[in-house]
């Protein structure tokens, strides 16, 4: 038998794995901003357009729940055109589209916008795991996954950081046009810095479908369900604990709202970290003590006093980010033949719990306020320690 060829991937170390970290950073960092830039600005938006919180979230329901369903469609074009190739064409388009919409003079012509940035975005945020999965040697493979998580953590609060500040100066417009131009920067780094893919043109072409049942493995089944609930139920927090703190007895306004995001620089650490501890400790601890972090920091949002408050949201941030790093750096270990669609699947229902539990969570918000909306969190919290339970009894057994 002949030797197995070494992998092509850049390994930890060489100018290829540097460059392609900080372009998949700058990818993060543009493509999450833009994501969730309308987040710090949904009390501005509803007043603008004279509608209900619920309404105004849907700002960003509406792109997050067009890149969960244009995902499949992602991968296959890439795999078809090459990833580069797609990656930096969709990101270059949202930008112009995350411009656009901040000129619509009506709600319904935002909320097509912000569905057309999440169609355009699927094409990067889509394919990045598996971008870096094809890209990364296996040596460096779980740092690389996690500095890219972390990137996103990065994206998030930095979109919503500028977002915040500049609302206090102008309008939500001139606030997220500020973001747009920010995420202009980064998309320019990330189309110079990318580096050509190791494989030539990213293997594109057609690829064997696996079968049905690859798909219905119970470890696969549940790694699919954890980032819908865990996903859903954080951008839930994220949605209404912006108007919660607005409103009495806070009362804050909306440029000191927004430093309440720097709680995603935790998420920046811990995601960071989580990588290592579980090739340490193993993923099912790791991910259950995620998971009791995230408990805790919600149970800390309850009391009515800021100082709480703001721990609690550091510490479910932390525990958030952590195990979505654990989770996504699961996946490809129980994937077999899926191959890169596991992590589409992944990535589908990450996005897919951000649209369909961070909107219908506002039901609770409406109906029982903020006790409503932590009771909601840790339910979905609660369900993902099942699905872990599920993942551990099943094994690591690749989806043949």
């Amino acid at each position: 038998m002949s030797p197995a060829a070494p992998h092509p991937g850049h390994r930890p170390g060489t100018p290829g794995y540097r460059r392609l970290n900080v372009a998949m950073l700058m990818a993060g960092v543009a493509a999450f901003g833009m994501l969730y830039s309308t987040q710090p600005l949904l009390p501005r938006i509803g007043e603008a357009f004279d509608v209900s919180p619920a309404a105004a979230a849907l700002t960003v329901s509406a792109a997050t729940g067009a890149l969960a369903v244009a995902v499949v469609v992602a991968t296959s074009v890439a795999a078809r055109l090459g990833r580069a190739r797609v990656m930096r064409a969709t990101m270059l388009a949202a930008v112009v589209v995350q411009l656009l919409s901040t000129t619509m003079p009506t709600f319904g012509g935002l909320l097509a916008l912000r569905v057309l940035l999440g169609l355009l975005l699927a094409g990067v945020v889509g394919v990045a795991m598996g971008h870096v999965g094809a890209e990364v040697h296996p040596d460096g493979l779980g740092r690389a996954m996690g500095l890219y998580v972390a990137g996103n953590s990065l994206g998030g609060v930095g979109g919503r950081l500028v977002t915040a500040a500049v609302a206090d100066l102008g309008s939500w417009r001139v606030a997220d046009a500020a973001l747009g131009v920010c995420a202009l920067a980064a998309t320019i780094a990330f189309v110079v810095l990318l580096p050509p893919s190791v494989h030539g043109e990213d293997e594109t072409g057609p690829r064997p479908h696996p079968g049905v049942r690859a798909w219905l493995r119970p470890q696969v089944l549940a790694l699919v369900a954890v980032p819908f609930l865990l996903m859903g139920g954080f951008v839930a927090v994220y949605n209404y604990l912006t108007y919660r703190l607005v409103e009495q007895p806070f009362e804050l306004p909306s440029a000191v709202v927004g430093l309440v995001f720097l709680a995603y620089l935790a998420g920046t650490v811990s995601s960071a970290l989580a990588g290592a501890a579980a090739d340490r400790f193993g993923r099912p601890r790791t991910m259950a003590l995620s998971l009791v972090v995230m408990a805790g920091g919600l149970a800390l949002t309850l009391p009515d006093h800021l100082a709480p408050v703001v721990a609690g949201l550091v510490l479910l941030t932390a525990g958030f980010f952590a195990a979505h790093a654990v989770a996504s750096g699961w996946m490809p270990l129980v994937a077999g033949t899926l191959g890169g669609r596991a992590s589409g699947a992944y990535v589908t229902s990450y996005y897919a719990g951000s649209s369909v539990l961070g909107a219908v969570v506002g039901l609770a918000w409406s109906d029982g306020g903020w006790p409503a909306v932590a009771a909601a969190v840790g339910a979905t919290v609660l369900a993902t320690a099942v699905c872990v339970v599920v993942v551990r009894a099943s094994g690591e057994r690749p989806a043949a």
